[in-house]
C-alpha cells in the first residue's frame, strides 16, 4: 500500500531528525511555487492531490499568505489536517478550515518559558526606563547631554495585571512573583482555585484589572473577538502612569490609541514584541523613546524554535498514526475524536 503524504508549507530548521523518521510512515511532499497565485494553480493541477496533512510554519505565508476562504478552497480535497507551527493561529482561518472538515492544530506550551522571559524583559526595561538610557549611550550620550533620563520604578510592591491567563500569561505570573509583584488577572473563563493558588493569582472583572493594575500585560489570543480588546475606553480606565507590556498579537491593542496615551503621559511607558501591522510599525511608537521594542523576538530561541517543531511533528505523527491531533485549536474542541 501507499503511504500517506504530507505536504511540507515552510522549513524544518532544527528538529531534522524528528521529521525524517516521519519517512517511514508518510512521503513529504514539498511544493514548487513561490507564490500565493502559483500556489494555488499548483493545487488546482492536482501536482499536490493526496496529501491528507500538511505542516506549516508562519513563514509559509510567504509562499501561500493566509488561510482564508480563498485558500481554502484551493487546498487539496484530500486535506484533513493542518499543523500550525506557532502558538498563535491568527494567520488561519479557523471557520474555513471548519466547514471544509479540516481540523488545526498549533504548539500552545512550546513558546511559554521563552515568551514570558521576553514579556518579564520588556516589563522591567519599561518599568526602569532603560530605552532611553540605551539609546544616549549609542548617541555617545551616556545618560543624556540635553536631559538625563526620569528615574524608573522597582517592581517590588507593583501589582500586575494579566489579561489572557493561558500558559504563557500563568508562566509570567510566577516569574513576576519573584519580583514581589501581587498578581491580578482576567481571562474568558476563571481559572481553579487550584492553579490560581499555584500561581498566586486572585480573579479581576476586565473593568476592575484595568483600573487596578500598575503593569498591564497582554497575554491573550488575536481572533475578531478580541481584535482592539484595549483601546482608548479602556486606556482612560487605567491609572496615570501604567506600564503596558504585549507579547500577544499587536492587533489586540489599538496602536493609535496607545500612542495617544502615551503622548499624553496617562501611560508611563511601554514593552512591546508585537506590532499590529508586521512588519510595520506606528510611527509614534519609533518616536517615543519611553517604549522598548523588539521585532516579535518572544520565541526566537534555539531551544523554543526546536521545541515548537518537535510540537507540530508531533501532531502531524498523530494525525497519521491516529486520526486525531494532539493539540486540536479551541475553536475545534468539539471534532476532536
Amino acid at each position: 500500500m501507499s503511504k500517506p503524504k504530507v505536504l511540507l508549507l515552510g522549513k524544518i530548521e532544527h528538529a531534522h531528525s524528528t521529521w525524517a523518521s516521519l519517512s517511514t510512515i508518510a512521503d513529504i511532499v514539498t511544493p514548487k511555487a513561490t507564490t500565493r497565485a502559483a500556489f494555488q494553480e499548483e493545487c488546482a493541477s492536482g501536482a499536490l492531490d493526496g496529501v491528507t496533512v500538511a505542516y506549516r510554519t508562519f513563514d509559509s505565508n510567504d509562499i501561500t499568505g493566509k488561510v482564508d476562504d480563498e485558500l481554502v478552497a484551493a487546498l487539496p480535497r484530500s486535506l484533513r489536517f493542518i499543523c500550525h507551527n506557532g502558538a498563535g493561529y491568527d494567520s488561519v482561518d479557523v471557520a474555513a478550515c471548519t466547514a471544509r472538515g479540516i481540523r488545526v492544530s498549533n504548539a500552545p506550551t512550546a513558546v511559554d518559558d521563552a515568551t514570558a522571559d521576553i514579556g518579564i524583559w520588556l516589563m522591567l526595561g519599561a518599568l526602569r526606563n532603560l530605552n532611553q538610557s540605551l539609546l544616549s549611550l549609542r548617541r555617545r550620550e551616556w545618560r543624556g547631554r540635553a536631559a538625563v533620563p526620569a528615574l524608573g520604578h522597582d517592581p517590588q510592591g507593583k501589582v500586575l495585571g494579566i489579561l489572557g491567563m493561558g500558559g504563557i500569561g500563568r508562566n509570567m505570573a510566577k516569574k513576576a512573583r519573584v519580583f514581589g509583584m501581587r498578581i491580578i488577572y482576567h481571562n474568558r473563563t476563571r481559572l481553579g482555585e487550584d492553579i490560581e493558588k499555584e500561581c498566586d493569582a486572585e480573579y479581576r472583572g476586565f473593568e476592575d484589572l484595568l483600573r487596578e493594575s500598575d503593569v498591564l500585560s497582554l497575554n491573550l489570543p488575536l481572533n475578531p473577538a478580541t481584535r482592539h480588546t484595549i483601546s482608548t475606553p479602556q486606556f482612560a480606565l487605567m491609572k496615570p502612569g501604567v506600564v503596558i507590556v504585549n507579547t500577544a498579537r499587536g492587533a489586540v491593542m489599538d496602536e493609535a490609541a496607545l500612542v495617544t496615551a502615551l503622548d499624553s503621559g496617562h501611560v508611563e511607558s511601554a514593552g512591546l514584541d508585537v506590532f499590529e501591522n508586521e512588519p510595520e510599525i506606528h510611527p509614534g511608537l519609533v518616536a517615543n523613546e519611553r517604549v522598548l521594542i523588539v521585532p516579535h523576538m518572544g520565541t526566537w530561541t534555539v531551544e523554543t524554535q526546536t521545541k515548537m517543531e518537535e510540537w507540530t511533528i508531533s501532531n502531524v505523527r498523530m494525525a497519521l498514526e491516529e486520526g486525531k491531533l494532539r493539540s486540536i485549536v479551541p475553536e475545534q474542541k468539539d471534532l476532536q475524536t
